[in-house]
Order: structure tokens, then C-alpha cells, then sequence
């Protein structure tokens, strides 16, 4: 019987750059969330291991030993045996984290078809910076060079639309544009949010440190936000590295599906998708 695991797309709404380590790695204080809208990750038992990738964007992305999905069925038993079918849904390299969802998804995946016990969220490490928090799946504050972990306040409801012009962005040669690496880090207590305008205009005082030089390699990047803000959104900005932007909408009233169809009219070969986040 297989088993079917969804690896949703990570939302950086804030990242501030408050740091540098004398080995390179960033410090970084950010607020992760998590859409419904995803890649999927279907196991099966098997007498080797083997990766299909199907979905739209399957062609963006090769099944060989370098990728995340066969790197974390290997991590969960170097001898592992299963047939992995790879949906891809999520554009990659566009600052949403779909090869760290991936794998936290493969392996998660693998545990209940195989009745094992799940590894820490830290032990998952070695794949990626991102993995740990793709294992929790949850909003959370990551601090550190994302090792660090913790709960944030209960976020209230909120929609989203994603956009990527489709132009893949490098996290190093990003890294690299940056003027300043150490910058201010978010608030030390976060606040209580009562309701998405609240969190909203909190959000407005926050910072993606990336944006700007994101934006000198990309200037698509800030095509796509000024179509966001021409929506009803409440709060539009980039995830991650890039190149994908955000906007943030009340929930349930069809404000971001409108906003999808508003960007999709205007950029038909964009990568545009709306949902909800948690």
C-alpha cells in the first residue's frame, strides 16, 4: 500500500540578516509559515529504491542522487528500498523551500510505511538548513543559521498567493549582493495577534534583508511585488532568497484567488498560486 505525504511550500515573511560566522554561514532571525500549496510525495514498499518526478514542474528537476528526496530516503536508511513518486507542484530554487519539503515529506513517508519512529527535527540537519523546520511544519521563529527553533504566538488565519517570474536565484550569489550582514534582529518577545490586520501591520514593520540585492539580480522580483500591492492584499513581500513574493489577504473571502487571477492576466508565464497558510 503506498503512503502519501504533501511537502508544503515554506514562507519566509520576515528575514532579517543579523549576522556572519567566521566559517561563512548566515545568522538569521526569520518568521516561517506554511501553505497549502505543495509538492507531494507519494512511498511504496519496493525491492530497491527508485524516484519518479511527475507534476508541472518535473522538468525543472532530475532524479538523480543529488536530489533532496533520494538524499533523505538514504538518510533514513542508507539501505532503504522504496518506490518514490516525486509530484512537483513548487518551482525550484525560488526561495520557498521545496527541496527541503521534499525530503522532510520523503521521510516522513517512509516512517509510516515502514512503522518507524520519526527522527528529531535537528537530526535532519545534515540535509539542509531548511529540513528541520519542514519537519515541524508549523509557524515558528528560526534564529541562528536556522537551527534554532522556537513557537511563535498563534498567527490568526490569513490567505496567500505566491508568485515567481521563473528566473531561478542562487542563495549564495544573493548572499553575496548583501550590503550589510549585520542588521537589526526581530522583536526579542513577539506580540499577540488578534486578527490579520494586526499581524499585518506588525509585518509591516519587519524586514527581508535579501529583498534589495534580490531585487538588483532579478528586478522581476519587484515587478511582481508593485502587481501584489495593486490587489487587496494586506502585506506583500519576497520569501527567503527569491525569487518568490507574497501577498497576504484575509481569510475566506476570495480576496487571493481574485489576486491570482488578477496576476495570471497580466503575467501569463509566471508560476501564480493561492491558498491558505498555518
Amino acid at each position: 500500500m503506498a503512503t502519501e505525504v504533501f511537502a508544503p511550500a515554506k514562507v519566509n515573511l520576515a528575514l532579517h540578516v543579523t549576522g556572519q560566522r567566521a566559517d561563512g554561514y548566515h545568522l538569521l532571525d526569520s518568521l516561517v509559515v506554511f501553505a497549502d500549496i505543495a509538492d507531494r510525495v507519494t512511498v511504496a514498499a519496493s525491492d530497491r529504491l527508485t524516484l519518479e518526478i511527475t507534476g508541472p514542474e518535473a522538468s525543472s528537476i532530475a532524479a538523480d542522487d543529488d536530489n533532496l528526496v533520494l538524499q533523505a530516503a538514504r538518510f533514513f536508511d542508507p539501505a532503504c528500498t522504496a518506490r518514490i513518486t516525486l509530484e512537483k507542484n513548487l518551482p525550484v530554487a525560488s526561495g520557498i523551500g521545496g527541496g527541503s519539503a521534499d525530503a522532510a515529506a520523503t521521510i516522513k513517508a517512509l516512517a509510516r510505511l515502514y512503522g518507524a519512529p520519526l527522527p528529531q527535527p535537528y537530526e535532519t540537519a545534515s540535509l539542509g538548513a531548511d529540513v528541520p523546520a519542514c519537519m515541524m511544519g508549523r509557524p515558528l521563529r528560526l534564529q541562528g543559521i536556522g537551527d534554532v527553533l522556537s513557537e511563535i504566538p498563534a498567527l490568526p488565519a490569513l490567505d496567500i498567493l505566491l508568485v515567481n517570474s521563473r528566473v531561478s536565484l542562487a542563495t549564495p550569489q544573493v548572499f553575496a549582493a548583501l550590503a550589510s550582514r549585520r542588521n537589526s534582529p526581530l522583536d526579542r518577545d513577539l506580540p499577540q495577534w488578534d486578527n490579520p490586520h494586526d499581524f499585518c501591520d506588525w509585518l509591516a514593520g519587519t524586514r527581508n534583508d535579501l529583498l534589495e540585492p534580490a531585487i538588483e539580480l532579478d528586478p522581476q522580483i519587484g515587478i511582481a511585488l508593485e502587481l501584489i500591492r495593486e490587489t487587496d492584499c494586506l502585506f506583500a513581500g519576497m520569501s527567503g532568497s527569491g525569487g518568490t513574493c507574497f501577498g497576504l489577504y484575509p481569510p475566506n473571502r476570495g480576496q487571493a484567488k481574485a489576486a491570482q487571477s488578477y496576476v495570471q492576466a497580466k503575467q501569463s508565464g509566471w508560476w501564480c498560486q493561492s491558498g491558505k497558510i498555518s
